[in-house]
């Protein structure tokens, strides 16, 4: 008599023991390819449905604007945050230079950014605006306003090397030969321009000061011919204008080649004033009752404050 089956659904005892251990000593058959994927898939899903999906963060292309740090023309970069800029036009070599910069830097920043821009170092510039701008004040204090142009002249390095400097041997000489002579007011040539006296529109002094050279021409004195003259320093040319009643000499500054002044005998808050337009003293043009305040600022911006390494 057959024996009693188990119940529907329910399965004998001892089936799972001996599937597995048929399973076990079947021995594997490889996997074709297409096998294998749908395998390799099914292990991929149930992974990231273990850990959750992560979706990967999309690249961004190169030369996105938003992935690359973007530096204006002009300005330092992390400099200029926060701080208000101005438009200048630096001036260098006939070549101009639109640059945004810092309102309260100094002259002495100044000099930097132009050297990053020319070249040129800070000890070989002369930087002009209204005339010679001071390291130590900032462009707010003297009064710089958006669009300003910034007359820079010097030369490189290699380039003092390359050349003579006979302006500094014109200087040296001019020097020698006034230690030589009696003082020049008291030269004839001299005192029949300052017996005249002093003009009546000169312009006021200011003994044991120095200024920077004023906006507007200098003017009220006298030319070794007796007749009124006045200076204007045209920066943006690089010029010095003699104006007589008759004429408007325009003289590069680079072609006069020296400067030579002396205070006035009994008026030591004026001086006369040479300018050598050639290779001797007989090409001096004479001025006098130039007022001294502003003797050194005119010899800097004609001549230039120069320093070597």
């Amino acid at each position: 008599m057959a024996a009693a089956g188990a119940p529907d659904g329910m399965e004998e005892p001892g089936m799972d023991t001996e599937a597995e251990t048929v399973a076990a000593e079947a021995p594997a058959r490889p996997l074709n390819c297409v096998e294998a994927e749908t395998a390799a898939g099914a292990a991929a899903e149930d992974s990231c449905a273990a850990r959750g999906v992560l979706q990967p963060a999309p690249a961004q292309p190169p030369g996105d604007p938003a992935a690359q740090a973007s530096v204006s023309n002009g300005e330092d970069a992390g400099g200029g945050a926060g701080r208000e800029l101005v438009d200048l036009k630096i001036i260098w070599n006939k070549t101009k230079h639109d640059v945004k910069f810092p309102l309260d830097s100094t002259g002495s920043e100044l000099k930097q950014k132009i050297h990053s821009i020319t070249g040129l170092p800070p000890a070989m510039q002369k930087v002009m605006y209204k005339g010679l701008v001071p390291e130590d004040k900032t462009l707010r204090e003297i009064k710089v306003t958006s669009g300003a142009k910034i007359m820079v002249v010097g030369s490189t390095i290699n380039d003092v090397l390359a050349v003579n400097t006979p302006k500094d041997a014109a200087q040296q000489d001019a020097k020698a030969e006034e230690n030589k002579k009696e003082p020049l007011c008291r030269q004839k040539q001299h005192r029949k321009v300052l017996d005249k006296g002093k003009p009546e529109d000169v312009m006021p002094s200011v003994k044991g000061a120095q200024e920077r050279l004023p906006t507007v021409p200098l003017s009220g004195m006298y030319n070794k011919s007796g007749g009124k003259v006045r200076l204007t320093f045209k920066l943006e040319q690089d010029q010095l204008w003699i104006g007589t009643k008759e004429r408007t000499e325009k003289l590069p500054m680079g072609s006069i080649k020296n400067v030579v002044s002396e205070p006035i005998e009994g008026h030591e808050d004026y001086h006369m004033m040479a300018f050598q337009l050639g290779p001797t003293e007989a090409s001096y043009y004479w001025v006098y009752w130039v007022p001294t305040q502003y003797v050194d600022a005119i010899k800097d911006t004609v001549l230039g404050k120069w320093q070597y390494f």
